[in-house]
This record gives structure tokens, sequence and C-alpha cells, in this order.
């Protein structure tokens, strides 16, 4: 089980727990003012909290934040978005924000294109919660990323098909659950900056 520290996210308007062993990423290199990125300091896998501006029409409900979250899912993939498969969508509850506010967690795979002798990953788990705050016209994401590099992982225990996700994807899910629990807005002036 991982231990997690309370962690401030943009000068702490936003606050959340997240594994003790990810670092800022922003104390070694620059991470644009709408992000901020965690690192595993014994891995691959990465937290990235993103604030955008809200996509899509008005209003809410499962066709308008379903193609909301495909479009985010889709900038993330950037042109690669014929190697993505999503695995599952559902809807998310956060326990420190109000209930009305919608928010979608989705689980896919991306596979680059073989290279010989590459240390390329084999393939990265993406698991991706939206969250939509429509009065402040701002969609936050929440991508952990979770690279699948030969020799790093063990290939017999994901089959995603079969639906087992492997040990790195079942902690990045843990990892997912402790953010939807702990993530609080402390300012809501925040989205007036972005």
């Amino acid at each position: 089980m991982a231990s997690f520290r309370s962690t401030p996210l943009f000068g702490g308007a936003l606050i959340v727990d997240l594994p003790a062993n990810f670092a800022d990423v922003s104390t070694i290199r620059q991470v644009p003012d709408h992000q901020e990125v965690y690192l595993d300091k014994d891995g691959f896998t990465s937290i990235i909290f993103d604030i955008t501006e809200r996509v899509g029409p008005a209003g809410s409900g499962p066709a308008i934040d379903g193609a909301a979250l495909t479009a985010h899912l889709e900038d993330i993939v950037d042109s690669d978005i014929d190697t993505v498969k999503v695995w599952n969508t559902s809807n998310t509850q956060f326990s420190k924000l109000p209930e009305d506010i919608p928010a979608y967690t989705l689980i896919a795979t991306q596979t680059p294109p073989p290279q010989p002798a590459s240390k390329n990953p084999d393939f990265t788990a993406i698991v991706l919660t939206l969250i939509r705050l429509e009065k402040e016209s701002t969609d936050i994401l929440v991508t952990i990323n979770v690279p699948h590099i030969k020799g790093e992982y063990r290939e017999e225990e994901v089959n995603m098909d079969m639906g087992k996700q492997g040990e790195m994807i079942e902690n990045s899910v843990e990892f997912a659950a402790k953010i939807w629990e702990t993530f609080k807005i402390k300012d809501w002036g925040l989205f007036n900056e972005v």
C-alpha cells in the first residue's frame, strides 16, 4: 500500500494527497503555469494536473461531457489517436467537491508502433479524470501516465482484453481513487487567473 502526503497545487489553491514517492517536476525543469507535474522517483509514472478552458457546449450530460473527455484524450495523445484503446469510462465522484460537479474517468492504453531495439514503452496506460467546472468555464484534467517498458513490468500480469491490469495500472487506479477522495479546491479565484 502506497503512503500519501497532502500536497498543495497551484500555490495552495488546490490541495490533494499524492503518493509520497512522487516529486514535483518543476524543481528540475520548467512546467507550464496551467500544469502541475509529479513524477515517481522509483519509476516512470507521472501524475499531471492540468487546468484548461472548458471544452464543448454549455450544459452537462453523458453526450456533452463524453465528447469533452474524448477531445481532451485526443489532445493528450496528439496525432496518435489510432494507437489508443479506451478500456472503460465511468462517472467519478469527488468526496470534497460539490456533488453537482460532473467528473468522469477513463482508462486507456496507447501502443506505439514497434521500433526495433528501442527504449520506447511497450505501451502506456492512461488514467484520465476530467472535472467539469461549467460556471468557471474550466476543465481540470488529472492524467496518470504509466509507461510499461520491457523488463520493468511482468508482461504475463497484463492482459487488458481479459481484464488483467497488472500491478502498475492497479497502483495508478489506487492513486486516482486517493485523488478523488482528497482533491479540494481551496481558492475558487484560481480559475479567474488561468
